[in-house]
């Protein structure tokens, strides 16, 4: 069949195809007069704005559309407004029509109509809908800026933003503190439960996190179990402790995946602009430090950024090497702890304490060596070290004295396990009910089934099986309903103030005693060294305890020598009553009156003073300005003063600092440092105190006190 073609001359032929063009919605034309109001649109284009074609005319085109000036997305370089008065030609651009309700974009094209004498006319243009263009590419965008699992930013948005940020607070002088966090033991939920439910477990802490934050900052998930959060104008420590420690207690809560409980942990590793960096790169390496730090040190704690990080990462890597070759050349040894019967003040058993000389530095504490043990997969071959060597040990003990034995959370879900026990047993020749092994309440995390498991085989050895950590966990009474423990070992941290005034862990530790007893179990408080607190402990029903009110850990010879002798009493010793904690320290500072500035030791320190010495005859209401280092500067008052000694008042609190120390809520800035003459960067390790207004001047006055050598009166 033949189609004669349109004739160009024929305009009826040539309007239909265009009525049918338009009626399509495949585009639709327009046209406005000099002043830019519509002096014609397709009736098709009118009811898609929800009106007939007759209602727009006159109106002016502009008003028909919203050009998004804010979405950072859409980067639109003149108003439309503009580009019509400029009487410029306009080239598929996008717009938002102006609909209430609904998300609609056109893009429109246009070109300026002159006379024969140049006079401009109006616009004829054409427009066509491209929402569904604009939403797929508004999905890709979104999907390469946010995390598909979690829904909140991924690595490459947040530093983007951070980058942005740091950039915009530098020039305005505004602080910006930077959060990094990752999920303690989650590799164990990913392994018991399967990725899936990993993948579930992350969308829910991504929930909790949200809830948490708020409005406050922005979170990212970075890759993995890592989550980053951006918060703005933030730069008290104290706020961002008290931030931290909502965000570990409320991460830790257990989790509920379908129908399986798991239980998990986070660190967290703070550091602020411009405090601890300035730029992106350095900030999130300060924040790493940080985090690194709160992963050594027991993981469930944060750290704020300070220089000595650097160190102690440096320190960390030299451990992990020298931890193996200890494991080689038996530089490891294990000491034992006393378990006491009160009332009788017999021994009744033993804990096993590893511990590590090192050949150059001395002794390592386990707070350093056994966090970077459970990280390098150390942890395992220290931990059949430790269960072989306290079983040839308590063999040469009489009687039928037991050994307790840590199995860390990786040994435990190792199914090794019950044959390593075994065989520590057949070596030693030990009778299995001398063996008690002690297991925290992470062996929970994920699955539940295999971990009673685990316990069925272990008890089928003969070996006894104790909880310990009770109360500083995930405590569930299921634990103790279902998992077939022998013993409850009640956390030094119940201990800790039990003698005071309006404290409830004495309440607890009552409930705690009177749980076991109806359950046949054992009870020992751990951590005990005052005989006020060994006194109410037996008052209050609890039969075994443990720490240095009887004894240190001491040596398998030590220990050997002692039973030899037939001595299996210990008596108490120690300060008649609990002292409220106060940190001793032996730390040089700064002491700055007026614009003298002296040095001085300190010799304790508290949230709320320091006792400091080095200043000779200072009268008592004295201000003094502290200079602890990296910008810690502390208002004080003396309050009582002896000599070169002094007792200080601080006008302000300080707070924790996440490792058991405490820091100023506030530092000096970097910028003030700036304006007084020293180049604007991160804080520096040490001191650098303004003087006069200005770095380095000269003082105005007579200093007012006489400064101590300290080394010559010792």
């Amino acid at each position: 069949m033949v189609v004669a073609p349109v004739n160009r001359a024929d305009a009826k032929h040539r309007l239909q195809l265009l009525d049918q063009f338009e009626e399509a919605c495949l585009g639709w034309f327009w046209a406005t007069n000099a002043e830019g109001r519509l002096i014609y649109i397709s009736e098709s284009a009118a009811r898609k704005l929800g009106a007939e074609g007759g209602q727009l005319i006159g109106r002016a085109l502009s008003s028909l559309f919203i050009l998004d000036q804010d979405d950072s997305e859409e980067k639109a370089e003149r108003p439309l407004a503009f580009l019509l008065s400029a009487r410029n030609s306009i080239m598929d651009l996008p717009v938002r029509i102006a609909i209430d309700g609904s998300e609609v974009w056109w893009s429109i094209s246009g070109k300026p109509q002159l006379d024969e004498d140049g006079n401009f006319q109006g616009y004829r243009g054409s427009a066509k809908d491209i929402t569904a263009v604009r939403e797929s590419q508004r999905d890709a965008s979104r999907l390469a800026q946010y995390d598909s699992l979690t829904g909140l930013a991924n690595r490459h948005r947040m530093t983007k933003r951070l980058t942005a940020t740091l950039t915009a607070y530098k020039a305005a002088k505004r602080s910006c503190a930077l959060m990094m966090l990752d999920l303690d033991r989650f590799k164990q939920v990913n392994d018991t439960l399967g990725h899936p439910a990993g993948d579930e477990l992350l969308k829910q802490v991504a929930q909790r996190l949200q809830r948490i934050i708020g409005k406050t900052g922005e979170i990212g998930r970075l890759g993995g179990d890592e989550f980053q959060v951006i918060l703005p104008d933030m730069d008290d420590r104290g706020d961002l402790g008290d931030l931290a420690e909502r965000v570990i207690q409320m991460v830790s809560q257990p989790y509920s995946i379908d129908g399986s409980r798991a239980i998990i942990g986070t660190s967290v590793g703070i550091a602020i602009a411009p405090y601890d960096g300035l730029d992106t790169e350095e900030l999130v390496g300060a924040a790493d430090l940080a985090l690194y730090a709160a992963k050594g040190g027991g993981r469930g704690q944060f750290r704020f950024y300070s220089g000595e990080l650097k160190d102690g990462a440096r320190l960390r890597r030299q451990i992990e090497e020298d931890l193996r070759d200890a494991l080689e050349a038996n530089q490891l040894q294990m000491h034992y702890q006393p378990v006491i019967k009160t009332g009788t003040n017999a021994v009744t058993a033993l804990e096993a304490l590893m511990r590590w000389e090192h050949p150059e530095r001395g002794w390592i504490s386990p707070a350093d060596f056994i966090p970077v043990a459970e990280e390098t997969n150390l942890i395992t071959e220290i931990g059949q070290f430790a269960l072989r060597q306290a079983c040839m040990d308590a063999a040469q003990w009489p009687g039928d004295l037991r050994v307790a034995v840590n199995v860390s959370a990786v040994q435990f879900m190792s199914e090794s396990l019950p044959h390593v026990v075994r065989q520590a047993l057949a070596d030693s020749g030990l009778d299995p009910r001398r063996l008690e092994l002690e297991i925290t309440e992470s062996v929970f995390i994920g699955d539940e089934v295999s971990a009673l498991d685990m316990f069925s085989q272990l008890k089928k050895l003969g070996v006894r099986l104790a909880l310990d950590d009770f109360g500083t966990g995930y405590s569930s009474l299921g634990y103790l309903r279902n998992a077939p423990f022998d013993k409850i070992k009640i956390d030094q941290s119940f201990v800790r103030g039990l003698t005071e005034q309006d404290n409830n862990n004495s309440a607890i530790i009552t409930a705690i005693t009177s749980l076991a007893k109806a359950l046949k179990m054992e009870v020992v408080a751990e951590g005990v060294e005052a005989l006020d607190e060994l006194e109410m402990l037996h008052e209050l029903g609890v039969c075994h305890i443990q720490g240095f009110v009887f004894s240190k850990a001491v040596r398998q010879s030590e220990l050997v020598e002692r039973f030899a002798e037939q001595q299996f009493v210990w008596e108490p010793e120690g300060p008649a009553k609990h002292r409220a904690e106060r940190k001793t320290v032996f730390r040089r500072i700064g002491v700055i009156h007026e614009d003298h500035r002296y040095d001085a030791v300190m010799r304790n320190l508290s949230r709320t003073g320091a006792r400091i010495e080095g200043l000779l005859h200072v009268p008592l209401g004295t201000q003094l300005v502290l200079d602890m280092g990296e910008g810690q500067l502390v208002v004080a008052t003396v309050r009582r003063s002896h000599e070169h000694a002094q007792g200080l008042e601080f006008e302000t609190q300080l707070v924790s600092d996440g490792a058991g120390g405490l820091c100023t809520r506030h530092r000096i800035s970097p910028y003030a440092l700036a304006a007084a003459g020293m180049p604007l960067a991160a804080l520096p390790v040490g001191d650098y105190p303004l003087v006069g207004g200005h770095v380095g001047a000269a003082p105005k006055t007579k200093p007012a006190f006489m400064q101590v050598d300290l080394s010559k009166m010792r």
